[in-house]
């Protein structure tokens, strides 16, 4: 009875099948990447016959010799294009692959619970990149070389069945080195990528406390903290290249000595001096046909040798990956066609973690295509009444009806919402790029109308219109510029409900009517929740509300 070490078994009941789900996302490229190279035999045949033949017939004559020639450098570019056309396919199920598991990934961390830190970013960064080689390359490769061998080995036996029982007898061999160099690279593997993740959890988390290590002047340590990781992933990752170069000298060795083999037989056979009987007496081309196909037979193993480790590299990382929290499913949209009442019956809001109950019991109804103001002092509920819409906050009791809608049964309702909050997502990227995470497929012109509109127009002429440079930290905007920027993206957005928190907040009186006036244009027929603490902002709603 095989005992199994606990990360075996994980590997088994976890990461093998989440690869294979992560497989069938992409099962049509990968079917043609593996066709490609199955189609690689019939190539092979071909470059060995025609120069088989074509060795053959110069013994007679040039001429007589051309069309094989032919034979054989038409079937040698086949081959270049099939390779070409497998990697091209590999490459296309690796990214769609890579896409899924990214999304996946990043929608799996928002969850309530989810892991933070180092690991968490190893996982989607450098664990779904480690997907690559087992998708674009390990996947197809081993689909091809499970055939191609042995119809190899068959198209051999056609010319000498004592070649094809030769590399069918050094096959065994060959197969058995590379199940021990892959069991190798296995653990091998796991102890570098777990190596990778305590480096980046570890650097991302001094990152994070680096005031308190400055403070304590503990650079010091931290460094040799810091060293003493990355050198454990350093001799790690050594370990995993000397069982990679062990394995490919053993497995070439098995190779050569199947062609090895295949040559002195054919040899001593055309010499008809074998110290033994053999059922066949070759001819030339019957001889170098075999002797061409011998190296063939073994490349498909062999590619699959040289990717074996690309697989060991995808079960690591699947093993994080696949611990992930499943994602919330996203919220479908109601597809409005106008904007909705909005109904707050009985609600109450309790996080987890034993805090008191931010609602309980709250009743308030949000007049359709209107302004309704939130207003009341900081902790009181404004933003997590918003949170309740989005499904950053969970419902614990009642029930938010959006027009016929209920929120208990659609999670969230954030396909439908335009939203503006405090501090604005910004990314490294032009103003048009952040602007455009409102509606990707927004033209330039609309972009522009929609920061102007939202009261920009001062940055566009300063800094060079929508291809203005904004780092993550948004330097060098001021506080109402950012704002403002989360309005434009309000106005962007052609959804029926508008939800703003604080858009005022930290404004001096001239900035604020400023943005009065663009949040009132970017309200105009829609239903809007504002939370606020500005009474000037509070005189625009329709329906005022104190909490």
């Amino acid at each position: 009875m095989t005992v199994r070490t606990p990360v075996e078994t994980e590997i088994l009941t976890l990461a093998r099948p989440w690869l294979r789900s992560l497989n069938r996302t992409t099962a049509a490229f990968s079917r043609a990447a593996a066709a490609w190279r199955l189609a690689d035999v019939a190539g092979a045949a071909g470059f060995a016959a025609g120069l088989a033949f074509g060795i053959d017939a110069l013994t007679r004559s040039l001429t007589e010799a051309l069309p094989f020639l032919a034979l054989a450098l038409v079937s040698a570019l086949a081959r270049g294009v099939l390779a070409a056309q497998a990697t091209q396919a590999g490459a296309k199920a690796a990214a769609r692959a890579k896409a899924h598991a990214r999304r996946q990934a990043a929608a799996s961390l928002l969850a309530p619970g989810a892991p933070r830190g180092g690991a968490a970013v190893t996982a989607v960064m450098d664990g779904v990149e480690a997907l690559d080689g087992h998708v674009s390359r390990f996947a197809p490769t081993r689909a091809a070389s499970a055939v191609a061998p042995l119809l190899l080995i068959g198209l051999t036996a056609i010319a000498s069945p004592v070649c094809a029982g030769i590399q069918l007898f050094t096959l065994l061999p060959f197969i058995a080195a590379m199940a021990l160099a892959g069991m190798a690279a296995a653990d091998a593997s796991r102890r570098q990528f777990l190596a990778l993740e305590r480096l980046s959890t570890l650097f991302l988390d001094r990152v994070r406390t680096l005031p308190v290590v400055l403070a304590f002047q503990a650079e010091n340590r931290v460094t040799a903290g810091l060293a003493q990781a990355a050198h454990d992933l350093s001799k790690r990752t050594q370990a995993v290249l000397r069982v990679a170069f062990f394995s490919s000298a053993a497995l070439e060795f098995f190779a050569a000595l199947s062609v090895a083999l295949a040559a002195v037989y054919c040899g001593f056979n055309l010499l008809r001096l074998l110290p033994f009987p053999v059922p066949e007496t070759l001819d030339l081309k019957r001889a170098f046909f075999a002797l061409a196909l011998a190296p063939e037979v073994y490349a498909p193993m062999r590619r699959l040798a040289a990717a074996y480790h690309d697989r060991q590299a995808a079960e690591s990382a699947a093993l994080t990956l696949a611990r992930l929290p499943l994602p919330a499913p996203a919220a479908a949209p109601l597809n409005l066609p106008f904007a909705p009442e909005i109904r707050f019956e009985d609600v109450g809001v309790t996080y987890p973690g034993g805090e008191a109950a931010v609602f309980d019991g709250l009743a308030l109804v949000a007049p359709a295509g209107q302004i309704t103001a939130l207003l009341g002092p900081s902790g009181c509920g404004k933003t997590t009444l918003l949170n309740l819409l989005t499904g950053l906050a969970p419902l614990s009791t009642g029930e938010v009806r959006v027009g016929e809608a209920k929120l208990s049964e659609a999670g969230a309702f954030a396909a439908d919402l335009a939203w503006a909050g405090q501090s604005p997502l910004l990314l490294a990227g032009t103003l048009a790029n952040n602007l455009a995470l409102a509606r990707p497929d927004a033209s330039r012109d609309d972009l522009e109308a929609a920061a102007r509109r939202a009261g920009l127009s001062d940055l566009l002429d300063r800094r060079g219109g929508l291809d203005a440079v904004l780092d993550e930290r948004g330097g060098g905007l001021s506080g109402g510029e950012r704002r403002r920027l989360g309005i434009a993206r309000a106005l962007l957005k052609p959804a029926p409900i508008l939800l703003l928190d604080e858009p005022t907040a930290d404004l001096d009186a001239q900035a604020e009517a400023a943005m009065i006036a663009a949040i009132r244009q970017a309200a105009a027929g829609r239903t809007t929740l504002i939370a606020t603490h500005s009474e000037a902002l509070a005189a625009i709603a329709d329906k005022v509300v104190r909490l």
